[in-house]
């Protein structure tokens, strides 16, 4: 039995029926040309058949205010395997994920399953793996999915992804003593953090809140249609985008490839705001997670926020993509000068009454940001599961009352993943987002293509 951390508490706080707070992700596998027509249902079979033992968090239940080991642990309630009506097409696949995506998981099971889904065009299968924010968040989600799978084309053995022993289950079996170690240790930097933090918060208030006009307080996000109550029902869509277009474009201008997807971001939801009259005058402002995580652990939450100024009030690309960048950067610059409990601590004091806003719902137009858009580095290398290859991964997040909206990227070999998990009844066709991305890397391409546009490195 161990206690939760503060954070994973959050998480769990702000669960009700119209707002899960899992995460997850779609992985799209191609099966091996010359895999036998019961390939699927051998994969099927070999996982339920396993002898592995399932491992921390996996085998962990919430016992009040802790995590205790689940001593009735039921695969079939965490496993399941369907199989999509002909034709199979994305569209169908896509429609399951966002069906399942809205369901609440069982707390009194650990908090996760598994789909195996099969039948889908193209001689593919997928696996949808949700799992509660209060275990994971992006990097700790990646780095369970890179251990889980295979950088080997022939490996053949299957060991379930809720098996595959990592650092951070080798730690939950450390001594006692050692856990209380940890946590006085964990105290001591908290409380040797103060002074900093002090010093941090006394600048934003003489100085960024005062004159800078990069510096995004948790007080400007104007109120939108992407601010609005959510309900319990969940729209999923996903695309691919090659991510040497980025390369290329962020090159060109000088800027980092992160300035570049905020900005595609920015034009992509300027377009579609338009499209619903709904483009308020102000900019938006996006919550943007970054990583504090110094260790290699791949369970529980170690992250702070970014607050992005996205321009959207600006027609022009390269205004919005100054724009963000500078917001960014003033962000960054103060970071740098923290460590990890620093950042963290700071983030608290700025934050907190945002955080307390969204916890108790009573000004859901009147939020800090506008939407959450996450980019969390994944794979380079190609991945494989009993030899099928790994061909796109998605990530599906998290809406929120008065957040109807969550963009979350990742990297895969080539590639950036885009997953869009919205309200389903507050943002109609929220999938021609995906569309409008398409089209606003298509304008940045256009500009650089000119030759006219200097690099924008120089902009302070």
């Amino acid at each position: 039995m161990r206690p939760l951390h503060p954070i994973d508490l959050i998480f769990l706080s702000l669960e009700k029926r119209q707002q899960p707070m899992h995460v997850g992700g779609l992985f799209l596998f191609q099966i091996p040309d010359n895999a036998p027509a019961t390939f699927i249902q051998e994969l099927v079979r070999d996982i339920r058949t396993s002898k592995s033992i399932p491992i921390p968090p996996f085998n962990n239940y919430l016992n009040g205010l802790f995590w205790d080991e689940d001593q009735q642990f039921d695969l079939d309630h965490h496993f399941r395997h369907i199989a999509l009506p002909k034709p199979g097409r994305i569209r169908e696949l896509l429609t399951y994920i966002s069906q399942e995506h809205s369901a609440l998981i069982d707390r009194a099971k650990p908090l996760w399953t598994c789909h195996i889904i099969e039948g889908i065009e193209g001689n593919r299968f997928a696996m949808y793996f949700k799992i509660h924010h209060a275990m994971v968040d992006g990097i700790a989600g990646m780095r369970l999915v890179e251990k889980s799978l295979s950088h080997d084309p022939q490996g053949k053995s299957i060991v379930p992804p809720w098996c595959v022993e990592g650092p951070r289950a080798k730690r939950l079996k450390a001594p006692k003593v050692s856990r209380i170690k940890g946590v006085l240790s964990t105290l001591k930097g908290q409380l040797e953090s103060t002074p900093r933090v002090i010093y941090e918060l006394s600048q934003t208030v003489l100085k960024d809140m005062g004159r800078n006009p990069d510096y995004v307080s948790s007080f400007q996000a104007p109120s939108s249609i992407l601010n609005q109550r959510v309900s319990a029902s969940r729209r999923f869509a996903a695309q691919s985008f090659e991510f040497e277009r980025l390369r290329r474009i962020s090159k060109a201008l000088g800027v980092t490839i992160n300035d570049i997807v905020l900005a595609i971001c920015s034009g992509a939801l300027r377009e579609y705001l338009i499209s619903q009259d709904a483009l308020p005058k102000k900019p938006l402002i996006a919550m943007v997670p970054a990583s504090v995580r110094s260790d290699d652990s791949d369970v529980s939450n170690r992250i702070t926020m970014i607050l992005a100024n996205l321009g959207t009030h600006k027609e022009d690309p390269l205004e919005r993509l100054k724009i963000v960048r500078r917001s960014v950067l003033n962000a960054k610059e103060r970071f740098k000068r923290m460590n990890a409990n620093q950042i963290l601590n700071y983030s608290a004091f700025v934050y907190g009454a945002a955080g307390l806003n969204i916890a108790s719902g009573l000004m859901p137009k009147r939020q800090a940001f506008n939407l959450v858009i996450s980019n969390v580095p994944g794979p380079q290398e190609p991945l494989y599961w009993n030899g099928a290859r790994l061909e796109a991964l998605y990530p599906a997040s998290i809406v929120l009352d008065g957040q109807a909206l969550n963009i979350t990227m990742t990297s895969y070999l080539d590639k950036l993943e885009v997953g869009l998990t919205a309200c389903r009844n507050s943002l109609p066709k929220m999938q021609n987002l995906l569309t409008h991305l398409e089209d606003e890397i298509q304008r940045f391409e256009r500009i650089v293509d000119g030759g006219k546009t200097p690099k924008l490195a120089a902009v302070s």
